[in-house]
């Protein structure tokens, strides 16, 4: 298929599991965010458990 025909594929702007849209997605600091996502690795669900937390308790 030549380029000219092929779609591309849209991507968000920011990914969720990617430290700055981690933050801005729930509402924390980018170091809080950075910390989460290193805990919790791929893990999706423990990292936004532990989002929810950090953010009840700011």
């Amino acid at each position: 298929m030549p380029p000219a025909q092929m779609k591309q594929k849209k991507m968000p702007p920011t990914d969720p599991y990617q430290p700055a849209g981690f933050a801005a997605r729930h509402g924390i600091g980018i170091e809080d965010a950075k910390r989460i996502l290193a805990l919790h690795k791929g893990d999706r669900d423990s990292s936004n458990r532990a989002a929810h937390k950090i953010k009840g308790l700011n």
